[in-house]
């Protein structure tokens, strides 16, 4: 496990080497920084992980050491028997012969020969021996917002509210000739409308279930009611950007190629700036059951003239597994089955205001009614600003 660090931190430095030499002496963008700073987080992470590793073997060197030192004496003391037994009758007279004569072996022999041990295991005082439970509680849930949190969750104003949005620019021309007529076009300006969705869930805990787990059930239960709010919350909005977003070409049939997740993503790129007049970042989302449909086809070897500088499956904690063509890409479980959704963050917006935990008791029945909830709301600025590009079985 030590090597496995030492080889991952070694890699992860070279990744950020490789995007430094790629950015030529120019100042790092925006991705690259975050890219550098997240495998910079990592390194640290791999370096605190390690310490208590190389603690515990300095310790068992110490102590085999240690036991090297004793054997010496250890060897020395005389070695009793815990346990005698005769092959035959005749070897049984023979240690007595020996016990009369003053052996002095043979009369311990004998005696322990004689001794009624009575032999008592774990079975026997199984009331005595505790079960432990080691924490923390195994648990499988992927609570990491990717897509919202790559848009930032806004303050929710109210129950409803609105976003001005222009939907025809004024215009200006060349004018035709002297003292001729210039062009004119009003701007008009419509309203996006939003409304607050309440996400939540509660159980209802026995206060002997309270009072008497360890580790204690409420903090469990909160904790899994919160991660089941961010994967709800997650994919309402991938689903309300799925359903508005503008189609891309998509990937064809067969094993993916770079040149075509390329074509996808450029074209992506352009429909966007068209439709957003270059405002915001682009970013790209996808499902987990695309790994294995990009992921081989961008390998973390960071040639100088590859497309991307590789992914990285072991970042998919955080969401982000990599850049192509300077577009960075993240993983959310709220995306749909095979595909990618490409968008500027000025394209989408998510509002969000979280009531969080809320406990009553419920005297009469000894329990504890434990609720989780938040109001929150996609909204879609721009359809033709979110591309979705999808895997051709």
């Amino acid at each position: 496990m030590l090597a496995r660090y030492v080889a991952e931190i070694e890699d992860r430095q070279q990744f950020i080497d490789g995007i430094v030499e790629a950015a030529g002496g120019k100042d790092l963008t925006d991705d690259q920084l975050e890219l550098v700073s997240e495998t910079r987080n990592r390194i640290a992470k791999v370096n605190e992980l390690m310490g208590p590793l190389e603690e515990a073997r300095r310790i068992s060197g110490d102590s085999a050491e240690r036991i090297r030192q004793l054997a010496v004496y250890m060897n020395q003391q005389p070695a009793t028997p815990r346990e005698v037994e005769y092959r035959s009758a005749g070897e049984y007279i023979c240690e007595l012969w020996r016990a009369r004569l003053g052996t002095q072996e043979a009369q311990d022999r004998l005696e322990i020969y004689h001794r009624a041990a009575s032999h008592q295991t774990t079975a026997d005082n199984a009331g005595l021996i505790p079960t432990p439970i080691l924490g923390p509680v195994v648990d499988f849930i992927d609570s990491n917002r990717a897509l919202v949190t790559q848009l930032g969750p806004r303050q929710l104003p109210g129950q409803t509210w609105s976003r001005p949005l222009v939907t025809q620019h004024t215009s200006v021309a060349v004018q035709s000739a002297e003292k001729a007529e210039l062009v004119s076009q009003k701007m008009t300006i419509t309203k996006l409308t939003g409304t607050a969705a309440t996400y939540g869930g509660y159980v209802n805990v026995s206060r002997q279930d309270v009072d008497f787990t360890t580790p204690g059930i409420m903090d469990i239960v909160v904790s899994d009611l919160a991660a089941e709010y961010a994967i709800q919350t997650e994919a309402a909005a991938a689903t309300a950007f799925d359903t508005a977003s503008t189609a891309g070409i998509a990937i064809p049939t067969g094993a993916a190629t770079a040149a075509a997740i390329q074509t996808s993503l450029w074209d992506a790129a352009s429909k966007i700036y068209t439709a957003t007049r270059g405002a915001g970042r682009v970013v790209a989302f996808m499902g987990p059951d695309m790994l294995p449909v990009i992921g081989p086809v961008f390998p973390p070897v960071t040639p100088f003239n590859a497309y991307s500088p590789g992914f990285e499956a072991v970042n998919f904690q955080t969401g982000l597994v990599g850049q192509i063509s300077g577009i960075p890409v993240y993983v959310s479980s709220g995306i749909g089955s095979q595909r990618m959704l490409i968008l500027s963050t000025a394209a989408a917006e998510v509002y969000e205001d979280r009531i969080g935990s809320l406990q009553v008791v419920e005297p009469s029945v000894l329990g504890v009614q434990v609720a989780y909830a938040g109001y929150f709301t996609p909204m879609v600025i721009a359809g033709a600003g979110i591309v979705k590009v999808v895997k051709t079985p």
